[in-house]
Parts: C-alpha cells; structure tokens; sequence
C-alpha cells in the first residue's frame, strides 16, 4: 500500500485574493494620478485609484525585479563571452479576449515602469498593426476571420519581434487604426532599444505549429519574457464586449470616416443583433479555440469579476 501523501489538484500557479495581492506593494509609490488614469483607460474598461493601487503596483513591482535580474544576468553572459554591451529589450505581453481590458492594462503598466529608474523607456506595440491589409483579408475570404491567427502578418510580426530582441535601432511596425478598421497605409511606429517592450494582442501568447520535416518554426512568445493573461468568465465577455459596441454606436462609429458608420445609422434593435451576431461568429470562437487556450503560457493571469475589478491573481511559481 502506498502511504506517501497525494497532491491534490497540483498547479503551477500561486493564486491570491485581492486583498493578499495588494500587500505585495510594499512602500512602491503611486506615480500616477486620477487625471492620468482617465487618460490611460479605455472604453468600457473603467479603472480608478484603488486598482492601481491594489493589483498594479504590486505589478510593477515583481516587474521591475525579474527586469533587474534578467539585465544582470544578459551582462553576466556578456562578460563571459567577452562581448560588448549591447542593451536587449525585456518583453512584456499582454494577451486576452476582445473587451476584457488589455489595452488599458498594457498603458498602465507602461505608465508605472517607466517611473523606475532603471527602466525610462517603455514603448507599447499592438500587434493589431500586424494585421493583413482589409484588401488581401477580403481576397483571401478572411474578413470574418479577422483576429483569428491567420489574418495576421505573422511572419512580419515575427521579424519584428526577433529584431527587437536583437537590439537593432529603429525597428519599424505598422499601424492599425480602429476607426478605419485597417493598417494605415505608409504609417509606422519607430521602436528604438528600449528597456522594457510591452506587447498587446488577442493571440500573442500562442505557440507555434508542430514541427514539419524536423524544421522548427518560431513564433511570438518565443521571444517573450513574460507573459500577463486577462481573463474573465464568457457571460462576462460577452455583456462587455455588446456594451462596448452599443457605446461606440454613440461615440466613435459616427465620425464619417468610420468602418461602422453604418452601425450608427440603424435602430437600436438591428445594432444590438449586429454586435450579438459579431460576438457569437467571430469573437466567441476565436476566444474558444485561439486566445483562451494560451492561458496556461502566461506567467501572470488577472482574473476579472463583474465590475471590471480583478479579484483573483495567479502568478506562475519559479
């Protein structure tokens, strides 16, 4: 008979309350105000002073130690190598489903880490401008694919990310402007040797395909040191993402130059049905068979409750 204790439900992720989380600041200070905080969230994605204080500060922190130990341990290599100094990028990714609060995250913790001293330069990439063009989606029968991993660029993506990495000046990256719903034309976005590089996208966690012929074929997150989950209940995504489509409807889809102008011009009723058929073909799937299962390759996951707070963090255990 075997007597040796069974772990039950082993995970390789400690998880926090709120509450346990928030200790973890220490005497980090605030640097950010309510002023900046209007200016850093996004729509239907509000954020106020306690949940920096209490989930994103306690970030910061843990980030800004990992960031110290990765550049002592790269000049350590270099040194034995006998090479020169050259500054790397650490990369940050921030993955999750369409309106669970990414792009706010990402511009918060943009925010905080480059009020440390030892990273001033953060810089923040989409990776919606790695996109394929409207044009090449529509000839490739991909428009209501898009934001599944084959609408994007991901070779582009890859040279980028790999050249980042490399320490190379001036990479360039395109640009996607949500408004026209398409990457800008002749529009680009100068990274130049940062300290920290924190990348947003739906997909940006996922792994590469399954060997072919014995060739390995790099993807994103392998370039990425660490890597944030947003995560939150499907009914949750689903009532988030329908309000944000119905505030837009208000908002931003009646500038002229919208892509969904058109949205704006019918009644209530046919907008509501547009934004559930949107969520129940597109984004539903796509988080189901794309984004949800990279979850267990990020290093920290922010579960969301109703109210946009996140009430549970689980960190991967060392």
């Amino acid at each position: 008979m075997d007597d040796r204790p069974r772990i039950r439900n082993p995970s390789p992720y400690a998880t926090f309350t709120r509450q346990d989380w928030a200790k973890l600041r220490a005497d980090t200070p605030l640097t950010l105000d309510a002023a900046d905080l209007d200016r850093l969230s996004s729509l239907n994605d509000p954020i106020d002073v306690n949940e920096v204080e209490q989930i994103y500060l306690p970030i910061s922190r843990l980030l800004a130690f990992y960031v110290t130990a990765r550049q002592q341990l790269f000049r350590a290599t270099q040194r034995f190598l006998g090479h020169g100094e050259t500054r790397v990028p650490y990369v940050i990714a921030v993955a999750g489903s369409v309106a669970v609060g990414k792009s706010t995250t990402a511009r918060v913790l943009r925010a905080l880490l480059a009020r440390w001293p030892a990273t001033p330069k953060v810089d923040l990439v989409t990776t919606d401008g790695f996109l394929l063009p409207n044009a090449v989606l529509q000839r490739e029968g991909l428009m209501n694919r898009k934001g599944f991993p084959e609408s994007y660029d991901v070779q582009a993506l890859i040279r980028f990310i790999s050249d980042i990495k490399a320490g190379k000046r001036e990479v360039t990256a395109p640009v996607y402007s949500h408004l026209v719903y398409d990457v800008v034309r002749g529009e680009q976005l100068v990274i130049d040797r940062p300290d920290i590089v924190i990348i947003e996208g739906l997909n940006v966690l996922q792994t590469g395909d399954k060997p072919q012929n014995g060739r390995v074929t790099p993807f994103v997150s392998d370039f990425i040191d660490f890597g944030i989950f947003l995560d939150a209940d499907e009914p949750l995504l689903h009532r988030w993402y329908v309000e944000r489509f119905m505030r837009l409807r208000e908002t931003a889809f009646r500038d002229p130059q919208s892509y969904f102008r058109k949205y704006a011009q019918v009644s209530k009723t046919e907008a509501m049905e547009q934004a559930e058929k949107l969520w129940a073909d597109i984004n539903l799937p796509n988080l189901r068979e794309n984004i949800r299962p990279t979850r267990p390759r990020a290093d920290l996951i922010l579960k969301k409750g109703r109210s946009h707070r996140i009430d549970e963090v689980r960190l991967r255990k060392i």
